[in-house]
């Protein structure tokens, strides 16, 4: 397995997981003006298939990790914490103090996730998320990266 940045190559393969992976989920517009945005972005490939992918945008001493997703076929495996780990070390090196994430309050699995590498809940974003109905987000944060 290989971490490296997002490349534009990589997307297709990356909506299509995300399309298979999340109900709402971000499309090619989103990721590639997260590219050009100069946002942060890592994926974890094997041989020939993308197993996931993060991307985050660090401005100052906050790091926003705006989407995390691993591949159906992986899942359960370790891998989504490869990444997070990777994420968080990037963030720190770039000067980052503080992560920050949005997550559906319905996604205890991923609440969960999140709170084992010590993210804090910090608030409620009501009606965040689109939908019907919309759904809020959980506000979390890690300091002290």
């Amino acid at each position: 397995m290989e971490l490296h940045p997002v490349s534009y190559s990589d997307l297709d393969q990356i909506t299509r997981i995300e399309k298979e992976t999340n109900e709402y989920p971000w499309n090619p517009n989103n990721f590639e003006s997260s590219l050009d945005a100069g946002n942060s972005s890592i994926v974890l490939k094997d041989r020939t298939n993308i197993v996931g992918y993060a991307f985050f945008s660090v401005i100052g001493t906050d790091s926003h990790l705006l989407n995390i997703t691993i591949s159906k076929d992986y899942q359960g495996r370790g891998f989504g914490k490869k990444i997070l780990k990777k994420v968080l070390l990037q963030s720190k090196v770039l000067g980052a103090t503080i992560v920050f994430l949005e997550v559906r309050v319905s996604n205890f699995r991923a609440i969960s996730f999140y709170e084992k590498f010590g993210f804090k809940r910090d608030a409620i974003r009501y009606n965040y998320y689109a939908g019907s109905p919309k759904e809020d987000a959980l506000l979390m944060s890690k300091q002290g990266l």
